[in-house]
C-alpha cells in the first residue's frame, strides 16, 4: 500500500512539473479562438489561414526550444531566432486580415512584445 501511495505522489509530481513547464503554451486553435475575440469582423476563411499560420509557428518554436534544452545553442541565440520568427509570423497573419484589423492586430503584437519585455526583464 505505501509503495502504491508512493508511486501515485510520484506521477503526481511529474505531471505537476510538466504542465508547469508547457502549461502555458497555447494551441493554434486557442490562439485562433483568442484572436476572433479580439479582432472585429474575423471570418471563417482568415482564421483558417491563420490556424495554418499558427500551427506552422508552433512547430518552428517547438523545435527551436527542444535544441536549446539540447544543448544546441545559447540563449541569445535562440531569443533573437524565435523574436525574428515572431516578427514573420505577425507579417503572414497581417496579410490575412483586412487594415483595420491589421493595426488592430499590431497593437496587440505590441502589447504582447512590451509584456514579455518586461518578464526579461525581471518585471521591472
Amino acid at each position: 500500500m505505501k509503495k502504491l501511495l508512493l508511486v501515485c505522489a510520484f506521477i503526481i509530481g511529474i505531471s505537476a512539473v510538466s504542465f508547469a513547464q508547457g502549461g502555458g503554451r497555447r494551441t493554434p486553435a486557442e490562439q485562433v479562438a483568442t484572436l476572433k475575440t479580439q479582432l472585429t469582423g474575423l471570418t471563417d476563411d482568415q482564421s483558417s489561414k491563420i490556424l495554418a499560420i499558427y500551427t506552422v509557428a508552433g512547430k518552428s518554436r517547438d523545435s527551436l526550444f527542444a535544441t536549446m534544452q539540447n544543448g544546441g545553442g545559447d540563449r541569445s541565440t535562440m531569443m533573437a531566432t524565435f523574436m525574428k520568427s515572431q516578427a514573420t509570423t505577425d507579417a503572414k497573419i497581417k496579410a490575412v486580415l483586412t487594415p483595420d484589423q491589421a493595426t488592430a492586430y499590431q497593437k496587440i503584437a505590441d502589447d504582447r512584445a512590451a509584456a514579455m519585455k518586461a518578464r526579461m526583464n525581471g518585471g521591472n
